[in-house]
């Protein structure tokens, strides 16, 4: 089967190449979005069939099958989060022949005369959170986000990162790009986007004034702490430590079991920010104080749980390459034993006792749950107490 897909923009009047219009007047089946139709429908064919794209897009492939040949009109580059890649991955042994157009943050870049090449970008278009979130920690230059008209506007974006601190990039908003009677280009400050409706399709480039500070290990003083205790937080060289047997470079998910204050996780996200991270603590006054250390310190992202962990539902939760356990009120043993039902086969579990008893008790439960000790390292810090952070595997 044979694809002809032709990216295009809002603009009424198309001006098509002599090869794309000789692509459309020897086709009869044509395929796109209500909008693309309403673009298009004059230059097509007499007696052409037009295919809708809506979902269930099993529906629309189905539709497809039955011919040989279907020219689909689609936004832009349709290889930029675009219909071309739905075309690959449903039906991978189908023929392409692409004409690309622009993509929308192309044009935005174009009509505010900015260099892009430098441009990291995220789609936020029926997405979640993460990447943008990512993006934001990371702190790149230039920042382009493609909206969608539910949950990522750009007034919930402006306000996503103005609640988290990142007061520091201006926002530049493209409305109704290539529609040459409609599309607007504002740069606006970001508090000036909040509430602001803006016509869609739309999108944003974000481009930073100033570098937001990204410390490599958070003095433990910054943090808020439950009830004051200075003694309830992983001090900073503890909590590097931990991290580095965590070995979250290559990883994706991590659970923090006892969170407390939230220092590790908090820690984590900010040295890497591409985690899904999500934190168990039984404590009640453990969501308020790992929300307000994400916000003191810009780390959006991180899920919290509140409750005893071995009561606790995970069967909804993406499975955990690495576990911090932060605290484990006596239940040592269930705790791991829940946590190697769920671990990936290459994934490392880290505690650090304070004292001989959370060891012991950390030693017996490996090695009930066919886990070895890979790794264990003595620390102390000023006048603490020595504390050995030991890393678990399972046995090979």
């Amino acid at each position: 089967m044979k694809f002809y897909v032709i990216g295009i923009d809002d603009n009424k009047e198309q001006h098509f190449s002599p090869e794309i219009l000789e692509v459309i007047t020897s086709n009869k089946v044509f395929s796109g979005g209500a909008r693309h139709h309403d673009i298009v429908k004059g230059t097509l064919p007499k007696n052409y069939m037009w295919i809708s794209i809506t979902v269930p897009l099993d529906n629309v492939f189905k539709q497809y099958s039955v011919f040989e040949d279907v020219v689909v009109f689609a936004s832009g580059d349709p290889l930029f989060f675009g219909f071309a890649n739905t075309i690959q991955r449903v039906m991978p042994d189908a023929e392409i022949i692409l004409y690309p157009y622009f993509n929308s943050l192309q044009l935005l870049a174009h009509r505010l005369v900015m260099p892009y090449q430098d441009m990291h970008i995220v789609s936020l278009t029926g997405r979640p959170w993460n990447k943008f979130d990512e993006a934001l920690i990371t702190g790149y230059e230039k920042i382009g986000v493609l909206t969608d008209n539910k949950e990522h506007t750009p007034s919930s974006i402006a306000s996503r990162m103005l609640e988290y601190g990142y007061d520091n990039y201006t926002i530049s908003v493209g409305e109704l790009l290539g529609n040459k009677e409609e599309e607007i280009v504002t740069t606006f400050d970001l508090k000036d986007v909040i509430g602001k409706t803006f016509s869609f399709p739309n999108n944003l480039i974000l481009q930073k004034i100033y570098t937001r500070p990204r410390p490599f290990g958070i003095p433990e003083s910054d943090f808020h702490l439950l009830n004051g205790r200075v003694k309830m937080i992983t001090k900073m060289p503890v909590r590097l430590l931990s991290l580095s047997m965590l070995e979250l470079r290559g990883k994706a998910v991590l659970w923090d079991v006892g969170f407390c204050t939230g220092s590790v996780s908090i820690e984590a996200k900010m040295q890497f920010p591409h985690l899904q991270i999500y934190t168990f603590e039984q404590r009640e006054e453990g969501r308020v104080l790992i929300e307000s250390n994400a916000h003191r310190f810009g780390t959006p992202g991180i899920t919290s749980f509140i409750g005893d962990f071995v009561e606790t539902d995970i069967s909804t939760i993406s499975h955990p390459d690495a576990v911090f356990i932060g605290g484990h009120g006596g239940k040592m043993n269930e705790i791991v034993t829940k946590l190697v039902g769920v671990l990936n086969k290459d994934g490392v579990i880290v505690f650090n006792s304070v004292s001989e008893d959370s060891k012991s008790l950390f030693l017996s439960a490996i090695d009930s749950n066919n886990l070895i000790l890979d790794q264990s390292i003595s620390i102390k810090i000023d006048d603490f107490n020595t504390i050995d952070v030991m890393k678990a595997k399972f046995k090979i």
